[in-house]
């Protein structure tokens, strides 16, 4: 499914490679024929993409975005793919957090792993049908998209997708979240969990919507992911050996 549904909304072939190269190797595809660039250049990001057409801008950028977003997808959309991850686990709600020690202490600590394990298989699996709605931004990227990506920020790329795309993932994993949740038993964990008077008051004192909450949280994790590509493609140009990386993005 993950190899299927961006392919089918941009019409590329695309599959999970490391995440450096899921930006490199297909930028390296893309206009071959450009002139080299000078390799110890370093263009400031005003000038990012100059002597390039719009129309090479906005190829290249979209078939990298399409491949960045990819990777971020099918390496959270897998087992242990948040969980595994440190970066983007989902951990205890902040109103459960100070009962964790306590219950660690009183031998309980399974609870607490199960209750974070089940959050965290949750969100991998309502993460792939991320896919779908990341296709459809990057196809529909307008050239000024495409130069505000290429000059912008470090993390333009991954705003642009925020703005675009988030409300509409937040949306569509809902009913699956919800669904995955019952599948693999974060209720269950967490009524468990709070089973004593004093979780219990915890946890109705600050209000937990742990459907909320894990979206949230698996939305968080996604566009971290994709910010990590797009930091790939900026901050390593000694890993860029073509001369479409070194033209586009210079010594950024």
């Amino acid at each position: 499914m993950l190899k299927r549904a961006l392919p089918l909304a941009m019409g590329l072939c695309l599959c999970a490679t490391p995440a450096l190269a899921g930006w490199t190797d297909v930028l390296d595809k893309v206009q071959q024929e450009l002139p080299a660039a000078s390799a110890g250049s370093s263009t400031p990001a005003a000038n990012l993409g100059a002597g390039l057409s719009d129309s090479d801008i906005t190829k290249g950028l979209k078939e990298a975005l399409a491949k960045g977003t990819t990777n971020a997808v099918n390496n959270l959309g897998k087992t242990d793919g948040y969980f595994g991850n440190e970066a983007v686990k989902i951990l205890l709600p902040d109103s459960l957090k100070r009962l964790e020690a306590p219950l660690r202490l009183a031998g309980q600590g399974q609870l607490v792993d199960d209750f974070v394990l089940a959050m965290n298989r949750a969100a991998e699996k309502a993460v792939p049908q991320a896919a779908n709605i990341l296709g459809d931004a990057v196809r529909n990227m307008s050239v000024s998209d495409a130069r505000g990506i290429l000059t912008g920020g470090d993390d333009s790329a991954t705003q642009y997708f925020r703005k675009s795309s988030g409300k509409k993932i937040g949306e569509m994993m809902k009913p699956i979240i919800d669904k995955s949740m019952e599948s693999v038993g974060v209720m269950k964990a967490y009524k468990k969990l709070t089973a004593s008077p004093v979780a219990a008051a915890a946890a109705q004192a600050y209000g937990v919507n742990l459907d909320s909450y894990v979206n949230t949280k698996a939305q968080d994790g996604l566009f971290y992911m994709i910010s990590q590509e797009e930091k790939g493609i900026r901050k390593n140009p000694a890993e860029r050996t073509t001369s479409i990386l070194q033209k586009v993005f210079g010594g950024k």
